[in-house]
């Protein structure tokens, strides 16, 4: 077999959050790699031009090299993608990204895998950092970037591989979920709702799909959740072989009680006993959930428990996870990828509590998932933004399934915007100094962050 060095590589879809990770990986792994992707915007964009990884903008069929021998696909490649489709015509081969992760990447690992609607890549970032601070050195491929690390994915040198394990499909040509190729040793499902309406018709059919994921596990693994999912014991029911224990509730094995109304601090309990108490950086319930499922995967791994909330201390969060981008004159801007009705609700739930009532919180959102965009959550929009003083929408790019109508429901200030300069420049002037602007969009929501600093700044 060649060498890696002499192996090229080229990657479909780099500029994803998974296949950026991939193309760290086979980079680190020392393969000659380039990629081909459309749109793409930080943080991964910056991230592929930091480890100089070239990528092309387009899929354009020039740009594969005639001496490729591997082409990793992405699952935002469809037929028609111009390069897909001369790849196709020239019977050349070809592999989705998990197939690839797996065969070259998981196989001999410890895999320690974090599933769910939300909290996915900060639950995977707390699993790996609490890792690393015990000294385990783990690998890692995570939908984001943890800023304990710098990077989305390494190899690292200890059995562990720790990898957020999202249930979208593979590729156009491979139709399960992404983490059926994984097989995990230890498991978190940290929560199940409808999502990703684009590939899956209803709820049962994502259902299907991780109870697919269980049956991978083996009997000497652990399995982590909360003990009042309902979608969950849904998927449990279905058949479950491997040992489980819980976390969340009062009659968990994994609790917390809250130290802080913001979740700041607060004392974690094991089997009703108090083991000790956590200080850190993160806001909300939901983040105290995802720590205590962190310290029930990474207890499994080995790490003393003494030690898990240690590291918890010196954690920082994920980019684009209430992420603070500036304070001017006052104003303080977050950008946040919360997309979903549940993840909106449960973030400014949480710099509510921080802030206090008085404070005003300017919730400013683009839906830029299919689900979102498509109106699918349309009737869970007003009750997710209880917790904003203002809000401001931009117009979804898709038919009109009714967003102006859902906001005039709003009983706070609210408006609708077709372009986001048209937004910032109408926005800027009403804000005033301890204004708290959370910017929310799984997307690059057309540069908004810089254009509402460079607009405070004037």
């Amino acid at each position: 077999m060649a060498a890696a060095k002499d192996n090229k590589i080229h990657i479909l879809g780099i500029g994803g959050t998974f296949m950026s990770g991939i193309a760290l990986l086979a980079q680190e792994k020392g393969y000659n790699l380039k990629g081909s992707d459309k749109n793409l915007y930080p943080p991964m964009s910056t991230q592929l031009a930091q480890k100089a990884i070239p990528f092309c903008e387009g899929y354009k069929p020039e740009d594969l090299d005639a001496d490729t021998q591997q082409i990793i696909v992405g699952n935002v490649v469809t037929r028609g993608n111009p390069i897909m489709e001369q790849v196709l015509a020239d019977h050349r081969p070809y592999l989705s990204g998990p197939q690839w992760l797996a065969e070259n990447i998981l196989r001999d690992r410890w895999v320690i895998a974090v599933s769910g609607t939300h909290g996915k890549t900060t639950t995977t970032s707390l699993v790996t950092w609490i890792l690393e601070y015990a000294g385990f050195n783990p690998g890692f491929l995570i939908g984001g970037i943890p800023e304990n690390f710098g990077v989305s994915a390494r190899l690292g040198s200890s059995p562990f591989f720790v990898i957020e394990a999202d249930e979208y499909d593979t590729a156009f040509f491979d139709k399960r979920a992404k983490f059926v190729h994984y097989h995990p040793r230890t498991l978190i499902l940290n929560n199940l709702e409808f999502d990703h309406a684009d590939i899956y018709p209803n709820l049962e059919a994502i259902q299907l799909q991780f109870h697919y994921l269980l049956r991978t596990i083996p009997n000497n693994g652990l399995i982590i959740h909360p003990d009042q999912d309902a979608n969950l014991t849904k998927v449990l029911e279905k058949g479950c072989w491997t040992p489980c224990t819980t976390f969340g509730s009062e009659n968990s094995a994994w609790q917390a009680r809250l130290l802080s109304k913001d979740g700041s601090a607060f004392e974690v309990l094991q089997q009703g006993k108090a083991v000790g108490t956590v200080n850190w950086a993160l806001l909300g319930k939901h983040n105290v959930d995802n720590a205590l499922a962190a310290l029930s995967a990474t207890a499994h791994a080995g790490v003393k428990l003494e030690t898990a909330i240690e590291a918890l201390a010196h954690f920082k969060n994920v980019k684009r996870r209430l992420e603070i981008k500036g304070e001017l004159k006052g104003v303080t801007l977050y950008d946040d990828f919360a997309h979903h009705p549940t993840a909106i609700k449960t973030t400014l739930a949480g710099l509510r509590a921080k802030v206090g009532a008085d404070a005003r919180i300017i919730s400013v959102l683009e839906f830029g998932s299919y689900t979102m965009r498509s109106g699918v959550h349309k009737d869970h929009i007003q009750a997710s933004l209880v917790d904003a003083d203002m809000i401001i929408c931009k117009q979804p790019q898709s038919e009109d399934w009714g967003l102006a109508e859902v906001l005039k429901t709003c009983s706070q200030p609210n408006k609708l915007y077709t372009d986001v300069d048209t937004l910032v420049k109408e926005l800027t002037p009403q804000l005033r100094a301890g204004d708290h602007v959370v910017m929310m969009s799984n997307s690059g929501f057309d540069g908004i962050h810089g254009k509402l600093l460079r607009a405070l700044m004037s």
